[in-house]
């Protein structure tokens, strides 16, 4: 059985300009309402959160929503779950479709990890897996997925911003809390890479594109090995479906916390 995968990343790849601070660590960006236009993130985090909780049923359908967004970090634990049968029935082939679709944009570490499952299945798993991958990338593909979750940064930057988007560097955000509150610049709050469609998807590939992803066993970490394979994917084309219906999920509270390492 392949031990579950620890999809936070030990390090970013290599980039002419650092990328910004991760804001699921930063709790003031969280009070301010941050996660609101990145459902993404926000899935992710809740997901992440109920697995600690080991309400792994519910974990599972925060991370499918995740996955709606174009967020390939859920989509591979989507893949870990069900090839661990962590939540759900454990299914084989589904698992690998999963791990495909979070391969789809190259990352090394699901690369490595895709390969690893197709090396496993039988050939009946194998064929079923590529019938599952078609349905899965009609839905959750990047053609079905990066146009929603351009729309949900748009929208949320927008409403936020107002007529003074351009002038953000010039707000101060005020971030309420028992003990009085604090502000945010907006010159962090609205950096382009967290709200720019393309700048936001470069700043997902800085940290996705090479991550040290740990693999831990009883408390031994072992590294999954960076050498992509040849293949891009094995599923056959698909027509993208961006009205899907996105999937549903348990109630959200309680209240979000920062993502820790």
């Amino acid at each position: 059985m392949l031990t579950l995968c620890l999809l936070l990343p030990l390090g970013a790849g290599a980039e002419s300009k650092a990328p910004p601070p991760d804001p699921t660590r930063d709790p003031v960006m969280i009070s301010a309402g941050f996660l609101s236009g990145h459902p993404d993130l926000r899935y992710r985090l809740l997901g992440m959160e109920r697995r600690k909780q080991e309400k792994l049923q519910e974990a599972l359908k925060f991370f499918q929503r995740a996955a709606f967004y174009a967020d390939k970090p859920s989509q591979g634990m989507v893949a870990e779950m069900l090839w661990n049968g962590q939540g759900a029935v454990q299914d084989r082939a589904a698992a690998y479709a999963w791990m495909d679709l979070a391969a789809e944009r190259g990352y090394v570490g699901f690369l490595g990890l895709r390969e690893q499952y197709w090396e496993q299945l039988s050939e009946e798993e194998r064929k079923r897996a590529l019938e599952v991958g078609q349905d899965l990338y009609a839905r959750y593909g990047d053609a079905a997925a990066q146009p929603r979750i351009a729309q949900a940064l748009r929208r949320e930057r927008l409403r936020m911003t107002g007529s003074r988007t351009g002038f953000t560097g010039n707000l101060q955000i005020f971030v309420p809390s028992p003990g009085g509150g604090t502000t945010i610049d907006g010159s962090k709050f609205y950096d382009k890479r967290y709200w720019d469609p393309k700048q936001y998807q470069q700043w997902h590939d800085s940290i996705w594109a090479k991550p040290r992803i740990g693999r831990v066993s009883v408390g031994e970490v072992e590294t999954v090995k960076e050498e992509a394979p040849a293949v891009k994917t094995r599923v056959p084309a698909t027509a993208p479906q961006q009205q899907a219906v996105e999937p549903e999920t348990p109630d959200e509270m309680p209240k979000l916390q920062p993502a820790t390492p």
